[in-house]
C-alpha cells in the first residue's frame, strides 16, 4: 500500500515538474510570443478598419389574421348552396406561423421584389443596385459579356429566358442565405421582424420595403380571394335575377297596354299571360331577397376575413450600422496569435524530445 502511495506521490510530482518545465520553457520564448502577438494585433486591428460596414433595415409589425366564417354565415350557408356560393370557413391556418416567415424567403416574392424599380432611381431596378453591390456585372464582362444585353422585364418570350431565369434563381438563393432574416422579434411576442443586410445602405432600405409591401399584399389578397370570388359570384346573379324579375312585371304591363278594350269574353288572352307574368314577378323577388341577403353576409364575411397588418417600425436613414470593433479586433488577433504561437513552441519541443529520445 505504501509503495502505491510512493507511486501516485512520484507521478503527481513528474507532472507537475513537466508542466513547470513547460511554463519555463514558454517564459524563455516570450519575446517570440510577444513579437507575434503583437502581430497579430495590428492584424486583427487593420482588418476590422479594412472591412466594408454592412447596413441592416428592419421592419416590424403585427398581423392580426380575420377570422373566418360562423354563427350568422353558417346560418345562410344552405341558401348560399343554392346559388352555387360557399359561405362556410376560408381555411384559417393560411400563412400562419412559419408558413409567413417561408412566403417572404420565397422566390415569388423575393424575384417580383428585385424586378421593382428602385425608388431612388426609377431608371434602375432594385435587380441592378444588387449585381452592382455583389460585382456580377464586373465579372460578367470578362467571363461572358452576352450576359449584360439581358433586359430582366423584357426577355419573357427570347432566346435569353434561360439565362435570365437562372441570374435570377441565383440571386434569390444568395439574399436568402446573406442578406434576408425573418422572425418573431423574440420568442414571447407576436411582432414579427423583417431584416435586410447588405453592403449598400440604399439597397438595405428599399428592398426591405418593397419586399414587406409585396408580400403583404399578397397576403391579404390570398386570404380575402375566396370571399371575394363569392361576392363576384352573388352579384352577378343578383342582378340576373333583379333583371328577370324587372322584365317580367314590364310584360304584365304590356299585355295590359296591348288589350285595352278586351271583349269579356276574351278575358283569356289577358288573363293568363298576365298571371304567368305576376307569378313570374313573385318568385324572382322572394329569390331576389335571399339573394341580396346572402350577399350582404358576403360582404360581411370579407370584413371579417380581412386581416389587419399594421407596421410597428420602419426602416429610417441613417441605417443601423454593423461594423467590426477596431478594439475588438486588436484585443482578438493578438489573443489569437498568441495562441497559435504557443502551441507551435509545445509542438516543436515535444518533437524535438521525442527525437532526442
Amino acid at each position: 500500500m505504501d509503495g502505491k502511495n510512493n507511486s501516485e506521490k512520484i507521478s503527481l510530482k513528474e507532472i507537475l515538474l513537466e508542466v513547470a518545465a513547460l511554463f519555463s520553457y514558454l517564459f524563455s520564448k516570450w519575446y517570440i510570443i510577444l513579437i507575434v502577438s503583437i502581430l497579430g494585433a495590428m492584424l486583427g486591428f487593420f482588418y476590422a478598419k479594412m472591412q466594408t460596414p454592412t447596413f441592416r433595415s428592419t421592419t416590424t409589425f403585427v398581423l392580426e389574421s380575420g377570422e373566418s366564417g360562423g354563427g350568422g354565415i353558417g346560418q345562410v350557408a344552405g341558401l348560399a348552396a343554392l346559388a352555387g356560393v360557399d359561405l362556410g370557413q376560408t381555411g384559417g391556418g393560411i400563412f400562419q406561423g412559419d408558413n409567413l416567415f417561408e412566403l417572404y424567403r420565397s422566390r415569388k416574392m423575393i424575384e417580383s421584389t428585385l424586378l421593382q424599380p428602385s425608388v431612388s432611381d426609377s431608371s434602375i431596378l432594385l435587380l441592378d443596385r444588387y449585381l452592382e453591390l455583389t460585382k456580377e456585372r464586373e465579372m460578367w464582362k470578362k467571363s461572358n459579356p452576352e450576359l449584360l444585353k439581358i433586359d430582366f422585364l423584357k426577355d419573357l418570350n427570347s432566346k435569353n429566358i434561360r439565362l435570365r431565369d437562372s441570374i435570377l434563381q441565383r440571386t434569390v438563393q444568395d439574399i436568402n442565405r446573406n442578406n434576408l432574416e425573418v422572425g418573431k422579434l423574440d420568442k414571447k411576442s407576436s411582432i414579427i421582424k423583417v431584416d435586410v443586410l447588405s453592403q449598400d445602405e440604399v439597397f438595405s432600405k428599399e428592398f426591405n420595403e418593397e419586399l414587406v409591401g409585396q408580400v403583404n399584399n399578397f397576403y391579404i389578397k390570398t386570404k380575402t380571394k375566396k370571399s371575394l370570388n363569392n361576392i363576384q359570384i352573388l352579384q352577378q346573379k343578383t342582378d340576373s335575377v333583379r333583371a328577370v324579375m324587372n322584365g317580367a312585371i314590364s310584360a304584365s304591363a304590356v299585355v295590359a297596354d296591348a288589350t285595352p278594350n278586351l271583349n269579356p269574353t276574351r278575358q283569356s288572352q289577358r288573363l293568363i299571360p298576365t298571371q304567368q307574368s305576376q307569378f313570374s314577378a313573385e318568385t324572382n323577388r322572394a329569390i331576389l331577397g335571399q339573394l341580396v341577403q346572402n350577399l350582404e353576409m358576403s360582404k360581411m364575411a370579407l370584413l371579417k376575413e380581412t386581416p389587419l397588418i399594421q407596421v410597428v417600425d420602419q426602416p429610417i436613414y441613417p441605417l443601423h450600422v454593423i461594423k467590426a470593433s477596431k478594439l475588438k479586433g486588436l484585443i482578438v488577433g493578438g489573443f489569437l496569435a498568441s495562441f497559435i504561437c504557443i502551441v507551435t513552441l509545445l509542438g516543436i519541443k515535444s518533437f524535438r524530445d521525442l527525437m532526442a529520445n
